[in-house]
């Protein structure tokens, strides 16, 4: 097990969740690019796309246990503790 096992979780739960933010925005709003998130914003609603986003992250914790890798699991849920607390202050 390496150490950076943990920030490559970690990256990967950020990644997962942007992803997820776009998958979102793209399939079930209006708004179709990254630019348009200064609307969401202003709306105050930011917060709660994130969370939406960040559900992707659940299958990947899960698909990294399956293989073995807890650091990286454990890197996931860092990511997500931390954009928890973000949230919280959006």
């Amino acid at each position: 097990m390496k150490k950076t096992d943990l920030f490559i979780g970690f990256f990967i739960g950020l990644f997962t969740t942007f992803l997820g933010v776009f998958i979102f925005l793209k399939c079930f709003t209006e708004l179709k690019t990254f630019t348009d998130l200064q609307l969401v914003k202003s709306e105050g609603v930011l917060g709660k796309v994130i969370t939406l986003g960040a559900i992707l992250n659940i299958f990947v914790f899960f698909l990294l246990l399956k293989i073995n890798k807890e650091l990286m699991a454990r890197g996931i849920v860092l990511a997500t503790l931390l954009l928890a607390i973000l949230t919280l202050f959006i």
